[in-house]
């Protein structure tokens, strides 16, 4: 049995970026971190642009100026203006070539077809230059970027529709159990139904990870080795729940081994979560998370999301991690370090009622996890805690 910091560290330098590109829709790339730079075909703006309503002017040395013409945005005309003329104009406008300035409309007095400005302008005053973000052929954005609903809007301003991204993995989730029956079905007695499965995968979109295949098997040596092999040979990742403990009937680790998986850690001093197991066969990373939800999730959030962000090369790889201050008791048994279900506000968090490993219900509250090390047994208010900041 290893401790957490040795089983996270294990998992770092286990997981490895996948490297591997696909080509995305634009609009379908949220999550996603490129694989190449991206090159602009345009110039941002593509053209001398109005950056508020007013009047442009080609300026000459008087205050007063002829009026001659209106550009709204979206106009494609180019009326030329001669010294001491100007056009009424609106934000986002194409300012013509022959005007040099934008004076807002707040500070001009319009008379019939002339106008008098309140002041002086500078040359290029309120116009946005021709790629002032960008120009034709710059790096639009960079390799390695990841792309946020900003980066896509950008992206699609200029005229983008389809990018090389990392791909992401391709990802097993396995539940096993045969007490486990889907919700609609009818409860007969000894049954349960089977949550984890939805659980991770929303846990897993939640991370933007969507290429996800589903297994269901029942406590059966055979059928757990195939189902296992076929994941392992066809998915970059394989999330088991379940079977992993040494009961008769759990058959998960027998099956790895069987299979001849490379373990590297086995048990983690900790709780929930003590019969973690996390191995590779090839390239294909594996973990077997506790069949309980609440030691599954805790597990998933702790150690498979450093494993999924390594195969995105991310630079950010585990959760926020920060000091807060308790405002609640806790009084923890065992020696093993503890994740306690939380909610965390402004600097303060909550420790929840209800910390056993089976329990979802203190966890769909929950918005963080308080890491109580071993050498703690008791957390009083107003003490400091590490906490666990969960994706939203």
């Amino acid at each position: 049995m290893i401790s957490i910091k040795e089983a996270i560290q294990l998992v770092k330098n286990t997981a490895f970026p996948l490297l591997k590109e696909t080509v995305k829709p634009v609009e379908k790339s949220g999550g996603y971190v490129l694989f190449k730079d991206v090159l602009s075909p345009i110039n941002m703006p593509p053209f001398r642009q109005s950056a508020m309503d007013g009047y442009a002017l080609n300026l000459h040395d008087n205050l007063k100026y002829q009026l001659i013409d209106e550009i709204k945005a979206g106009d494609g005309h180019q009326p030329i203006l001669k010294s001491g003329e100007s056009v009424r104009i609106f934000t986002g406008a194409p300012v013509p070539d022959s005007a040099n300035a934008v004076m807002m409309q707040e500070c001009v007095v319009k008379n019939d077809t002339t106008i008098t400005i309140e002041h002086s302008l500078s040359k290029e005053h309120n116009i946005r230059p021709l790629g002032e973000q960008v120009k034709t052929g710059q790096v639009a954005l960079k390799k390695e970027t990841k792309l946020t609903p900003a980066a896509i809007g950008y992206l699609t301003s200029l005229g983008i529709t389809e990018v090389s991204v990392y791909k992401k993995p391709k990802i097993a989730l396995i539940t096993t159990g045969n007490e486990l029956i889907e919700a609609g079905q009818p409860l007969t007695h000894g049954k349960i139904y089977e949550s984890n499965s939805t659980m991770l995968q929303n846990a897993l979109y939640n991370l933007k990870f969507y290429d996800i295949s589903f297994h269901k098997v029942k406590d059966n040596y055979e059928e757990t080795k195939d189902t296992l092999k076929n994941a392992i040979d066809t998915s970059d990742l394989v999330i088991i729940t379940g079977g992993i403990s040494v009961g008769d009937y759990d058959f998960v680790g027998k099956s790895l081994i069987e299979l001849n998986t490379q373990e590297l850690f086995y048990k983690v001093k900790q709780k929930p979560g003590k019969p973690l197991f996390f191995g590779k066969k090839n390239n294909t990373l594996i973990f077997a998370l506790p069949g309980n939800p609440a030691a599954a999730l805790s597990c998933f959030y702790v150690y498979v999301n450093i494993a999924l962000q390594k195969m995105m090369n991310r630079n950010i790889i585990e959760l926020p991690r920060i000091k807060a201050k308790s405002i609640s008791n806790f009084e923890k048994k065992g020696d093993r370090p503890q994740f306690l279900k939380a909610i965390y506000n402004n600097g303060h968090v909550e420790i929840l009622e209800g910390q056993n490993s089976s329990m979802l219900q203190t966890f769909a509250l929950s918005n963080a996890l308080v890491l109580v090390p071993a050498t703690v047994s008791n957390i009083t208010i107003n003490d400091m805690v590490e906490v666990i900041i969960l994706p939203s």
